[in-house]
């Protein structure tokens, strides 16, 4: 490693077949067709309607006409959404520019704040021997080497102690306690019947307990034990009773899949209803032009720790790294991720004359037919979504937002636009106003041609509006815990964690204290609220100018983070290298860096994914987790619905709603999202209107460490399992 962050030239044999790029699989292979290109193409330049110019009715309907040479220039906001009135004429400049100025003046404040952390942090912080261990997991070179000198760090700081001790204010530890003790007992005991044959005649048997036990338990943040802060007091790991916890709940759940007392249908139903009390695990990708390229870090880092969720989303430059792991398998994604792979990023490559060229005749610096020819090599020619799944059985997403302003944004995935091509998708996602013109989305016939979706529709950059779509991803797939790598470069300095983030605690005062101490965290989270009111001011007062027809107050008012949070630690050469091809070298360090900064929230997500894991297993021995294609049916769904309150209404039923689950499960509504959302996308069709709207989902500006713990779920989870004991 050298000065500037760049690595030096690759000495070992290992190190040079990392940078050889005969060894990444179908290097050489163009899976995109000519045909294909055609396709595009002739979308992207049909018109709407044919422009007539006869100069009167008895004219001839092609002859040449001659243009006035001044153009008159559209006006910026229609007559709809322009507010109309002498003050607001009279002071819209004076608050324009009084407001952004402001808005400058705090970020300078800002940064300054910023400046005052880190410089308090490592005057006062890191020193003597707490520098030195510090120094020493910044240098290791794979997870297990930084989960040694965490584990060294941990019991330096005095951390060992706090997992040990059980009382913590963020989750209720007395509950969690009853619980492991009770699902220990049942699990020795269903074993013991599992082994000796116990019928159950007299009462119900050890195993019908123990899942009714997980059946309370298995619950998305269960009584707080997935709050975030947990995992923020050390550097790896968290609560000893909380681990225990964990491990107890994915050996009951394997005793009961493995159980050969109860039928693969019964199996099925059990974990159908687990899965949709516990919710589902997505990696969500940001974007961020070349930046997106630290994305391939944390994929690497999750695969080779085996936790890469099977849900994934990609915004954007993130749209072409999600698309790269959605259609390829393990095996594949192994020996791609390496230097290497900087050899098939050629999204850059022309030179500045021709690009420039270009931007003045089309206003954008790319041209979308080589930009096709580029992607579809990640995302292994025109296959579609459906086509995805089906090759590797990982669910991607990619979000688009439409040209036209007001336009709802959608989710393409293999249940709303299954056969839409993946790679028009990828473009329409990374097409920035300037960078990239809108684009249309292609369909494949059942022929293998393809030809324009959603009646020709130009579409342009998810990140504008929704860079992580968490509302659409649970409303599609029940995603309730999100693992977001966020690169975009103008909120990524807004990224703060005054109280500490799973696996970086604050350093001083064992991780008990405020980072940069009281007043740096006060002044920092201050400023940024300021931030926050006044971009909120310029959106709601229709203030901000609309450069380039697009409203770009999106792109600072809405949610970047989620459940668990990376950001890669990027440099400044980074901002200077946004539109250019990365060399071996720099695609090297950006992997590095990304493996890094994903490596201390391994322990949280392989706990959230240990029981996940389980849950589809046992969703797989029921038959296909996938359901759409079945036909759904709204009005049985509502009637079943109703009837399972009534039956929850009469105290002196004979038979309660959880056995009528088991012993009928054909009567109880099915999953609620995938059935609602299949009759949705069939009225719509092609326009795919997403009623889980995800404009705006959250203000971002605040983009603090999430402390997502529901108070009121976690009370009820916790009168529910008092109950049971």
């Amino acid at each position: 490693m050298i000065a500037n962050g760049t690595k030096q030239q690759p000495t070992s044999s290992a190190e040079t077949r990392s940078y050889d790029p005969s060894t990444l699989p179908d290097y050489e292979t163009d899976f995109i067709s000519q045909a294909d290109l055609d396709s595009f193409a002739q979308a992207l330049s049909a018109p709407t309607t044919e422009p007539l110019t006869a100069l009167n009715d008895w004219g001839p309907v092609h002859q040449k006409v001659k243009r006035n040479r001044a153009r008159r220039k559209s006006p910026r906001r229609s007559k709809d959404e322009t507010r109309e009135g002498f003050v607001y004429t009279l002071l819209y400049y004076p608050l324009l520019f009084f407001v952004c100025g402001w808005i400058v003046i705090l970020f300078f404040i800002y940064n300054l704040t910023r400046f005052y952390i880190y410089a308090y942090e490592h005057v006062f912080s890191w020193t003597g021997r707490r520098e030195t261990l510090r120094r020493r997991l910044q240098q290791a070179r794979s997870y297990d080497e930084w989960q040694a000198a965490a584990h060294e760090l941990d019991v330096y700081l005095g951390n060992e102690e706090w997992k040990q001790s059980d009382p913590y204010s963020y989750y209720n530890h007395q509950t969690v306690r009853k619980v492991t003790a009770q699902l220990a007992e049942l699990h020795e005991k269903a074993q013991t019947e599992e082994v000796g044959g116990r019928d159950g005649v007299g009462g119900l048997t050890a195993l019908d307990e123990l899942k009714s036990l997980l059946e309370s338990c298995v619950k998305n943040n269960f009584v707080g034990i997935e709050n975030p802060r947990l995992y923020s007091e050390t550097y790896i790991g968290t609560k000893q009773l909380i681990q225990s916890f964990v491990d107890q709940v994915e050996k009951c759940l394997r005793t009961v899949l493995n159980s050969s007392r109860m039928t693969d249908t019964d199996k099925g139903a059990f974990f159908r209803h687990l899965e949709l009390n516990h919710g589902r695990t997505a990696l969500c990708l940001s974007g961020g032009a070349t930046f997106a390229y630290y994305h391939f870090g944390v994929i690497k880092a999750l695969l080779e720790a085996g936790q890469l969720p099977e849900i994934i989303t990609g915004t954007s430059g993130g749209a072409v790294v999600a698309a790269l792991v959605a259609t390829r398998t393990d095996e594949e994604l192994k020996q791609l991720l390496i230097p290497a792979l900087a050899h098939r990023i050629r999204a850059c490559h022309e030179g500045f004359a021709t690009w420039m060229r270009r931007w003045w005749r089309t206003g954008a610096r790319f041209d979308s037919i080589d930009w096709a020819v580029q992607c579809s090599w990640f995302c292994r020619g025109s296959l579609t979504f459906r086509e995805a799944y089906q090759r590797t059985g990982r669910i991607l997403n990619v979000s688009c937002v439409p040209s036209d302003p007001h336009s709802p944004t959608i989710l393409n995935n293999h249940i709303t636009s299954p056969d839409c091509v993946i790679w028009s998708a990828v473009l329409a996602s990374a097409a920035v106003p300037g960078i990239l013109n809108p684009v249309v989305l292609m369909r494949k016939t059942k022929d293998g041609s393809l030809v324009p979706y959603s009646f020709g529709n130009k579409w342009k950059d998810g990140s504008l509006r929704t860079d992580i779509p968490l509302k659409a991803l649970n409303l599609h797939f029940n995603v309730n815990f999100s693992i977001v790598s966020q690169v975009n470069p103008h909120i990524n300095l807004f990224f703060f964690s005054p109280r500490g983030a799973p696996g970086r605690p604050v350093t001083h005062r064992k991780g008990r204290g405020w980072r940069g101490g009281f007043l740096g965290s006060t002044i920092e989270t201050s400023v940024k609220l300021d931030l926050q009111k006044y971009l909120k001011i310029l959106r709601h007062l229709e203030l901000l100018p609309r450069p380039m027809g697009q409203d770009w107050s999106e792109i600072w008012l809405q949610r970047f983070s989620g459940t668990v949070t990376i950001w890669p630690k990027t440099i400044l050469s980074d901002f200077w290298n946004i539109l250019t091809d990365p060399s071996p070298q720099r695609l090297d360090r950006m992997i590095d860096a990304g493996e890094r900064s994903c490596w201390p929230k391994i322990r949280f997500i392989s706990n959230r994914m240990a029981i996940e894991r389980v849950i589809l297993q046992g969703l797989r021995k029921g038959g296909p987790i996938d359901d759409s294609h079945r036909v759904p049916d709204p009005v049985h769904e509502q009637q079943a619905q109703e009837a399972l309150l009534r039956a929850r209404r009469r105290p002196n039923d004979s038979i309660s709603s959880v056995d009528e689950y088991h012993e009928n499960p054909a009567t109880c509504p099915p999953r609620r999202q995938n059935s609602i959302l299949q009759e949705l996308t069939r009225q719509a069709s092609v326009l795919w209107n997403d009623h889980g709207q995800t404009d705006g989902e959250e203000d971002v500006v605040s983009t603090t460490t999430d402390d997502e713990a529901d108070e009121d779920e976690t009370a009820v989870d916790r009168d529910v399992v008092t109950r049971r004991l």
